[in-house]
């Protein structure tokens, strides 16, 4: 049966790759305007492109840095543009439209996230698009030893636009992509995790230097100069080189911090010099590389038996003993928030709480897709059993229900299907100090000011990310 599938899906695949070629595809209803920059993150003193389609012939441009505050620091109407066909495989080739608006990073410009926001008046008509871009800092870790790194690669993973996401749900024809490109307009994520903790960050006086998930494949010099990398909100999608680098980084006494759920899940290789990602996901046995022996690289699952290395030996917890929480139909009336484990750990240092105990139930940090470990229990006490991956040094400091959808274990053959699993929030140490909160929606509770919640994130920064 599973031969059988197999095969079906490599059909499809090859179907949709002949039909890819034959058109562009439609472009849609005027008015217009779309568009993408050629990199994802820049220092001053480098040149970011946009790259524009419109159905004017010119539209004005604004950039405002979007933090605690959003911020205009740039401003140029009557930007030229024209209109450009969106290629049939836009999705996963990209769009190769010429720049129509390049600018030079100016040296004032902070680190943080960028939003460029394009307006076109046509007539009494007026139309918006929008793209995103980071900038780092130029001299990473002056002001700063706290390194946020964003889920971009799990923005690209889910944009179907000019095509198809490496999902088939929301796709336009219920087909799966297997290569996503960076090359068009993307849907960022970055305004419901990454910005509430960000916002509470910055107005809590706290200074973060940003970056993007590729910066830690390409620009892995960066780290040395950081005491704390983050990870927030749904960071999915890594590359082997990301997690080479980051496990390195804590072996050499760098420290992470995991504020974020369903992390490291995926496998992807980079391509066109980190412009597309590649990820078979389910359908590992049509991934090229399937077929020649060496499995570390195959782009699915990183917890998968062929690949042999499960998530949690970088972040302690992974996705096959986690699942979903008041999402997917699972656990749709459960209390979303942690019970308190270990309270005299450092992690709950101010708290006021106490074992038994739960937190964040009010915002929901524990909510939509979770990470944890296969556990055991005494006297009323969990233990990881290290099966799984977990080091030995891990503890387990928080815990709430989790379980896969119906169907979620049918991509992955030899794991059991419909048990209950647990978002757990933990620490372990193997030269530097690495906490996971196992829960997409930790900074939910930021931005609802969740008291146990905002003394156990200051703890982690303090802790872990002070000068």
């Amino acid at each position: 049966m599973r031969n059988r599938l197999s095969l079906l899906l490599l059909l499809f695949a090859l179907v949709s790759l002949e039909r890819s070629s034959v058109a562009d595809q439609v472009q849609p209803d005027a008015p217009f305007v779309m568009g993408y920059a050629n990199q994802l993150s820049f220092v001053p003193g480098e040149e970011v492109a946009f790259h524009l389609s419109a159905s004017g012939t010119s539209i004005d441009l604004a950039i405002d840095r979007v933090g605690k505050d959003r911020v205009r620091v740039f401003e140029k109407a009557g930007v030229a543009c024209g209109s450009h066909s969106i290629p049939d495989r836009a999705s996963s080739h990209g769009c190769d439209w010429p720049s129509a608006f390049s600018m030079t990073i100016p040296d004032d410009w902070v680190t943080g996230y960028y939003e460029a926001t394009m307006q076109m008046k046509v007539g009494d008509k007026t139309t918006n698009g929008s793209l995103f871009f980071v900038v780092r800092s130029g001299n990473p870790g002056a002001n700063t030893k706290i390194l946020l790194q964003l889920a971009t690669n799990t923005y690209n993973a889910y944009t179907n636009w000019g095509g198809h996401s490496l999902y088939s749900y929301h796709d336009r024809d219920g087909v799966q992509g297997h290569r996503v490109s960076f090359d068009r307009p993307l849907a960022s994520q970055y305004g419901k995790w990454e910005l509430p903790f960000v916002k509470w960050a910055e107005q809590s006086d706290y200074e973060i230097d940003f970056a993007v998930n590729d910066d830690l494949e390409f620009h892995p010099e960066i780290l040395k100069h950081y005491k704390l990398v983050l990870s927030v909100g749904h960071d999915e999608y890594w590359s082997a080189p990301m997690r080479d680098h980051l496990e390195q980084y804590i072996r050499d006494g760098g420290n992470v911090a995991f504020f974020s759920g369903n992390t490291c899940c995926w496998q992807v290789r980079s391509e066109d010099d980190g412009r597309a990602l590649t990820c078979y996901k389910q359908s590992y046995n049509v991934d090229p590389i399937y077929r020649q022996g060496d499995h570390r690289l195959l782009s699915t699952a990183w917890s998968h038996h062929l690949v042999k290395r499960p998530e949690n030996e970088l972040t302690g917890v992974g996705f096959l003993w986690g699942g979903y929480h008041r999402s997917h139909g699972q656990f749709m009336d459960g209390p979303g928030s942690f019970v308190v484990h270990r309270p005299e750990h450092w992690l709950f240092t101010g708290s006021q709480l106490r074992r038994g105990d739960r937190f964040g139930g009010k915002y929901t940090i524990v909510g939509y897709e979770c990470d944890g470990c296969e556990m055991r229990w005494e006297d009323g006490l969990p233990f990881p059993t290290h099966r799984d991956g977990t080091p030995e040094t891990f503890t387990i400091l928080g815990s709430c229900v989790a379980r896969w959808a119906p169907g979620d274990s049918l991509w992955y053959d030899r794991f059991p299907k419909d048990r209950v699993g647990a978002a757990v929030l933990g620490v372990y140490t193997n030269g530097g100090t690495v906490v996971s909160a196992g829960t997409t929606d930790w900074a939910h509770g930021l931005s609802g000011n969740d008291p146990a919640v905002i003394q156990i994130t200051r703890n982690v920064l303090e802790r872990l990310g002070s000068k």
